[in-house]
């Protein structure tokens, strides 16, 4: 026999409805995601534009990749073909990550979605919690780093010493916080196992 649900007093009951403020930040994310799509869809199009040999597509793909104090390619190549498609793995990969903060932030923090029955159900929301939403967050901002790290060592001739070794580094502490989260995450998982 299940045990009947117990009111909430109205101070903690008011307070619980405080999560759906949260609500806003949510909606203005899927904003932001639209505005992706959109920008996506502008670079691929310009891309296939110029190798279609559109001049005004191939103009706006040299200045999309233009790198200040840096002589501006005057035609495709592979080089700024590849910094194109990278911006646009960047762009997908933001992109996740957002899909990411809005569903696992919604599920964690707002409301459950009830999703268990959905074909479509994202493997990691089953599991998701705060611990592993960070996680999962590390990895897809270690993502990111990579691509603009490995824009800029494709042009690294243009770059100062110190430019490079001021991303690598941030890219480092990227990677080690990552580490420590994750083995944080382990540690509480472990402890708490234990302690049942």
């Amino acid at each position: 026999m299940t045990e009947p649900k117990q009111k909430l007093r109205p101070l903690p009951a008011f307070i619980f409805m405080t999560r759906w403020l949260q609500l806003p930040l949510y909606l203005g994310l899927i904003l932001a995601q639209c505005v992706y799509v959109f920008h996506f869809w502008v670079e691929l199009k310009d891309l296939i534009g110029a190798a279609l040999g559109s001049d005004a597509a191939l103009q706006h793909i040299l200045q999309a990749v233009a790198v200040p104090n840096a002589p501006m390619p005057t035609k495709l190549n592979e080089t700024t073909i590849m910094l194109v498609v990278l911006g646009l793995i960047d762009v997908v990969m933001i992109s996740n990550l957002l899909v990411m903060v809005i569903i696992g932030g919604y599920e964690t923090f707002i409301s459950r979605m009830n999703l268990d029955s959905h074909p479509d159900q994202p493997e990691w929301l089953s599991h998701v919690n705060a611990s592993v939403l960070k996680t999962k967050l590390a990895m897809a901002i270690i993502g990111i780093s990579s691509i603009h790290l490995l824009k800029t060592f494709i042009n690294a001739s243009i770059y100062d010493e110190k430019t490079l070794l001021a991303q690598t580094g941030i890219h480092v502490v990227f990677l080690l916080s990552a580490l420590a989260i994750s083995y944080t995450d382990r540690i509480t998982t472990v402890t708490h196992n234990e302690s049942h």
